[in-house]
């Protein structure tokens, strides 16, 4: 079977499961989507990942885990998404040390958020993408080719930050100034409030580019 290497598109609200969120990966060379539903810490700990600026006071698990790998020369080559049932997803970590290769099986979300922090591709199986993958027809919608058999994947989502009426709770922001935001991105970090956090960063960033 041929692999397809993915990106991270982003992450969204779930609206089909409370306190869920749906990480959302890009095939590289093609338009469709993989939806992948995951919990509120693995969000967070891959928003952390993916924004570069924000260093948590305290190490995270992922972080964790990766000063424990780099200490005892273990590194996270790749990983690959190989299975789908009954809507989860299973994934496996291929990792080496001493030019000895291993794979550890490993939930998902945990896989994708070491695979941020080491720099490693991520791929899934053609047969999953055409099973699982959906089309981006415009910036509000995501649609299934299959969306009676994949119901529950994903429904319309909502960006990710936006509050639970679905106001963007970024608004506040645009009121404060640059060195109060600056301020609010410290506090937020020691508060270790890191979803909080990265929207303090986005908002600096627009005002800085």
């Amino acid at each position: 079977m041929s692999l397809v290497k993915l990106t991270i598109k982003g992450i969204s609200y779930s609206q089909t499961q409370n306190g869920a969120y749906a990480l959302i990966l890009n095939e590289v060379d093609g338009e469709r989507k993989l939806p992948i539903v995951i919990g509120a810490f693995e969000a967070q700990s891959i928003a952390i990942a993916l924004e570069k600026e924000i260093k948590p006071p305290r190490p995270l698990t992922h972080d964790l885990f990766k000063s424990f790998a780099d200490r005892f020369d273990i590194v996270v080559k790749q990983v690959i998404i190989h299975k789908l049932v009954d809507g989860v997803f299973y994934s496996s970590i291929i990792c080496e040390r001493d030019k000895i290769e291993e794979i550890i099986d490993a939930r998902t979300s945990d896989a994708i958020a070491l695979a941020l922090r080491f720099s490693a591709p991520i791929f899934t199986y053609k047969n999953i993408l055409d099973k699982a993958g959906i089309y981006l027809n415009n910036p509000t919608e995501l649609e299934s080719p299959n969306q009676d058999e994949d119901e529950g994947v994903l429904s319309t989502p909502e960006t990710f930050g936006l509050d639970s009426e679905g106001k963007a709770s970024t608004d506040v922001y645009k009121s404060m100034s640059l060195s109060e935001l600056h301020e609010a991105l410290e506090k937020a970090v020691q508060d270790e409030d890191y979803e909080k956090a990265a929207k303090i960063r986005d908002e600096i960033s627009k005002r800085e580019s």
